[in-house]
């Protein structure tokens, strides 16, 4: 694959909602844009890192200094065949995940768009429609939560996720099941915010028959959730402690959890995300792939990874609508049917760049060339 050019564009785009979660709110989504031209075509991915270092160690800032000092340079100085040769060139730089797979991801829809075929197709994925969820922020009360759930059922989404913490937790579960019924798919996400202390507030949402209950300890743990799960009957999901198919291996073994929230981003790129995906198929582990407020671009990342087989749990990939007055890509990712999205079977991601959304959002912008 020859490289000719590489853009990063630094954008920042008001949500149409606060978002919170127990560590932090979110009014407006920063984030890094990478574009990477080569032989006529343009492969497009995102930073889904943070400004500030609270989900995990990367911000946008350390991510355009990595890109810019470490990765880019790599990238030039060494010929790349398939975009699995990216994973190999960049595994001598420990971590910054987010890094890498904002600009393997561009690579990925480069090398898809060389090929004439869709993203989802050269990751190997068969789904043409899959199953979505909500993911509902923290907020003031418990009633303004429920008015949520109930507008975002009544839309189709096929999974609800609340973010709960110490003290907004049970009796907002409950509430939930009182008011839609234990039918409704629901699942619990802590984010980190619980230490073993709290195990009788996870053995009281035990008791509500909830799909999952996602990250409830510490970021970087595996011991200690393995103690909770055989506490537990609700599986637990793991996130933040998940950063490769090796950590997968040894939560697995441990019995950590029974349920892994692929995030490409966290892992560092659709290639590592193929092979975590793999080893849980492998370990009749289920996989679902969970959101970080991505533009349209990378909604469309999101959707050709959970296009594999054992992405058997509907996602975070919400329509666009929900989230922005104007997504960067032409028209949005919006729902086909209620709780579906469409896989796109055009070339690379499928979706056309909205140059105008793009001009009104960025801050700033560098072009680098072999």
């Amino acid at each position: 694959m020859k490289i000719e050019r590489i853009e990063l564009q630094q954008l920042h785009i008001p949500l149409r909602f606060r978002f919170e979660t127990s560590f932090g709110c979110t009014v407006v989504k920063e984030l890094i844009l990478v574009s990477v031209y080569g032989e006529g075509e343009v492969g497009y991915a995102e930073s889904v890192a943070m400004p500030d270092p609270y989900y995990n160690e990367e911000t946008t800032e350390t991510v355009w200094h990595m890109m810019e000092r470490f990765l880019i340079p790599k990238l030039f100085a060494s010929p790349i065949e398939t975009p699995e040769d990216v994973d190999r060139l960049f595994a001598p730089v420990r971590r910054n995940h987010m890094a890498k797979a904002a600009l393997e991801g561009a690579i990925w829809d480069l090398y898809s768009k060389q090929k004439g075929v869709s993203l989802a197709k050269a990751l190997g994925g068969s789904k043409s429609v899959i199953d979505v969820g909500i993911s509902i922020g923290i907020e003031p009360t418990v009633d303004q939560v429920l008015a949520k759930v109930e507008r975002h059922l009544a839309e189709g989404y096929k999974k609800i996720k609340v973010k709960i913490k110490p003290g907004f937790d049970v009796e907002l579960i409950s509430a939930i099941r009182k008011q839609f019924g234990d039918d409704v798919p629901l699942m619990a996400d802590a984010n980190s915010a619980y230490t073993m202390e709290h195990i009788d507030v996870m053995k009281e949402l035990d008791q509500y028959g909830l799909m999952m209950i996602e990250q409830p300890l510490a970021h970087d743990d595996i011991i200690d959730h393995a103690k909770l799960q055989r506490e537990l009957s609700t599986p637990i999901c793991l996130d933040e402690s998940i950063h490769s198919v090796e950590d997968a291996r040894k939560a697995i073994e441990l019995g950590s959890c029974g349920i892994i929230n692929i995030k490409v981003g966290r892992v560092g790129g659709l290639t590592e995300s193929k092979r975590i995906h793999d080893f849980c198929q492998a370990h009749d582990i289920p996989v679902w792939c969970g959101g970080m407020i991505e533009s349209g671009v990378g909604r469309a990342h999101n959707i050709a990874i959970t296009s594999l087989p054992n992405f058997t749990i509907p996602g975070d990939t919400a329509a666009s609508s929900r989230y922005w007055e104007e997504d960067i890509v032409e028209g949005g990712v919006e729902l086909i049917a209620p709780g579906q999205l469409a896989v796109p079977d055009g070339p690379g991601i499928g979706y056309a760049l909205n140059a105008r959304a793009i001009g009104n959002y960025v801050l700033r912008s560098t072009n680098f060339r072999p």
